[in-house]
């Protein structure tokens, strides 16, 4: 305890520390410390931030005895009472008629120039301390009150939420106290970045996760995204922290594939032969259709099909006449080729025999990675423990809240390594991770609880303290079909794969804390996943805790060519597109085994969120993809 109070009081004398390459203070800076920036009355800084919400304050009148001396003793005290309970009342009508301040005082100028009330100077006084303070708050991450002179800030209705701010001025602790410990009295505005009011998506009220989702680009600037981001990146720094200390060496996969790991149908195919069969079916090109749509074609086919009616009645020429069905054949032929473009599907033309992968800008079918592991085994054998970090994708149309097309993976291979190796290996980095936000995000985890979750703290210190429920795949059937205060969705038997109801059910109500469930059937797992003894079952595993579910999926992978191989054969897999990682077992093989964890679905975990689309900085679902 000493030591903490000794740190804290060092912090507390510890200068402003100013932002290299901006030369600005950044607000964590100052409001982060242990003493809220007290330490730092006085420092005079710039800050940059969004304005949160702002006010004009009405400032008492200060006793000025100069000023009453030279007044001399009030002779008409009716007078400056008077204009005093006036000012009030002309301010709203001023309001009303959208004036600013500036007239408002040039007004009574006149009139004090006038001198025909000797009261008039002193009220002028009066009304100079009324008009002359704005307030506003200022925010990046932390929020700062600012203090502005009517003299150097604009009128505060061009300083709506959102405004961004460059200001330079002295901290100092506000003339009332309130829940600002420390406020910016600004002698210079340096910039001021406008909003247009009527189309910017945020207010001062609290907004809706779900409609902030619309607005990717705005939403870092709402205090929950901010904390959830700032949570994002400590899991960030913390995972790369852990495999350098537990000496992995850090390996890119490639994004764009020949290798389906996961046998899934549901993939992002690569290709430049979309367009180019495209153009080869429909003659129109883009320039001939531009600003043309197919309503509009058919009305003029009907307008047409009048004016040709038109000049058989009336007998014309017939060269005018021949024009004119010519003109209306050559827009018939329009009409049915927009019909048919949409129509049209672009997948339809993967299934023709026109679309020639050799053809293709890689000579063969690619899509984006669903899965890094097979990859990284590669590097395993020759180097020994490997990790990546990065996004992968898939193509499945689903209204789960914890699946959207683009998700990061934490994914790692261990040489000469087993299954048992490989779930302690998931158990101390879970560990890890969670004991790193707790120690190290404490304010940001405080706020979510009141806002979001209250149970967060909790969650977070069962997954970093408490031993982790071993099962394996049978006796986690056993418990479910036990389970007779429920009705599940899919009726659990042997052989069916557990669902996301399944397994919560187990980590939440069963055992109430993380469970590993191991040793799946064969069918229900990926070909490289090593064959157990029995012939029925894998030597694979998934790592279920509460609220998520399961968060890593990971296996010992098969190391035996010929297993591999009939593995291969057995679920209709190309077998030359699995050449190079059959050579990895004709040459110098090694037992071998790794994991993916769902960086995404730790964020929601810790953030106490429902939805995955809200911890992830520019979501990518089906049907969604604006930014």
């Amino acid at each position: 305890m000493a030591s903490d109070r000794e740190q804290a009081a060092a912090e507390n004398t510890m200068p402003v520390i100013v932002s290299r390459y901006s030369k600005r203070v950044v607000l964590k800076t100052i409001l982060g410390r242990s003493d809220c920036g007290l330490g730092l009355v006085g420092e005079r800084v710039v800050v940059l931030g969004w304005v949160k919400s702002a006010k004009e304050v009405r400032k008492e009148p200060v006793p000025n005895p100069d000023a009453a001396r030279d007044v001399g003793p009030p002779k008409d005290v009716s007078c400056l009472e008077v204009l005093q309970s006036r000012i009030p009342f002309f301010r709203t009508i001023l309001k009303a008629l959208g004036e600013t301040r500036s007239i408002f005082e040039r007004s009574w100028i006149r009139l004090f120039k006038s001198r025909q009330c000797p009261q008039l100077r002193l009220c002028k006084l009066v009304m100079v301390l009324v008009w002359q303070v704005f307030r506003f708050i200022l925010g990046d991450s932390f929020a700062l009150q600012i203090q502005v002179e009517s003299s150097i800030a604009p009128p505060i209705q061009l300083m709506p939420t959102g405004t961004c701010i460059l200001t330079e001025g002295i901290l100092q602790q506000p003339l009332v106290q309130g829940k600002q410990v420390i406020e910016l009295k600004a002698e210079k505005i340096l910039h001021i970045g406008t909003v247009d009011q009527e189309t910017y998506p945020l207010s001062k009220k609290r907004l809706p996760l779900e409609t902030l989702r619309d607005s990717a680009h705005f939403r870092p600037r709402t205090t929950t995204v901010a904390s959830v981001m700032r949570i994002r990146n400590a899991l960030t720094q913390a995972t790369h922290t852990f495999f350098k200390n537990q000496e992995f060496l850090y390996v890119e996969v490639p994004i764009i594939t020949t290798t389906d790991s996961e046998g899934s149908s549901e993939k992002f195919h690569v290709t430049t032969l979309l367009s180019k069969e495209i153009k080869k079916e429909q003659p129109i090109t883009m320039d001939d259709t531009k600003g043309v749509n197919l309503e509009a074609v058919k009305a003029s086919i009907m307008e047409k099909n009048k004016q040709v009616e038109e000049l058989k009645r009336t007998e014309s020429n017939k060269e005018a006449l021949a024009a004119a069905i010519q003109d209306l054949r050559e827009t018939n032929e329009l009409a049915l080729q927009l019909e048919a473009r949409e129509k049209s599907k672009p997948e339809d033309y993967l299934k023709t025999e026109k679309f020639r992968y050799s053809e293709d800008f890689f000579s063969r079918e690619t899509y984006l990675t669903v899965n890094g592991r097979l990859h990284l085994e590669s590097y395993a054998c020759a180097l020994g423990n490997v990790y990546s970090f990065g996004p992968r994708f898939q193509a499945e149309r689903s209204e789960s809240k914890k699946l959207v097309a683009e998700m990061w993976m934490i994914e790692l291979e261990m040489a000469l390594s087993q299954l048992e190796d490989a779930i302690n290996c998931a158990d101390y980095l879970l560990k890890f991770l969670f004991k790193w936000i707790l120690e190290n995000c404490s304010e940001d985890l405080t706020f979510l609880a009141k806002r979001v979750d209250k149970t967060i703290m909790e969650r977070l210190q069962l997954v970093a303290e408490s031993p982790f429920e071993n099962i394996s795949y049978a006796q986690a059937v056993d418990a479910l079909k036990k389970v007779t205060e429920k009705t599940f969705g899919t009726k659990i038997e042997w052989g069916v794969s557990l669902t996301e109801e399944h397994e919560s059910y187990l980590a939440d109500e069963v055992y109430k804390r993380p469970v590993v469930i191991y040793n799946p059937p064969k069918e229900l797992k990926p070909f490289y996943v090593r064959l157990n003894d029995d012939g029925k079952t894998v030597a694979a595993f998934d790592v279920v805790i509460p609220k998520v579910g399961a968060l890593i999926r990971g296996s010992q992978n098969e190391e035996r060519l010929n297993v591999l191989s009939t593995r291969i054969k057995e679920l209709g897999l190309q077998k030359q597109h699995y050449d190079w990682y059959l050579d990895l077992r004709r040459h110098g093989t090694v037992k071998h085994s790794g994991f993916s964890l769902g960086f995404d679905l730790m964020i929601l975990f810790a953030t106490g969120l429902n939805d995955v689309r809200d911890v992830i900085p520019f979501p990518r679902s089906c049907g969604k993809a604006n930014n």
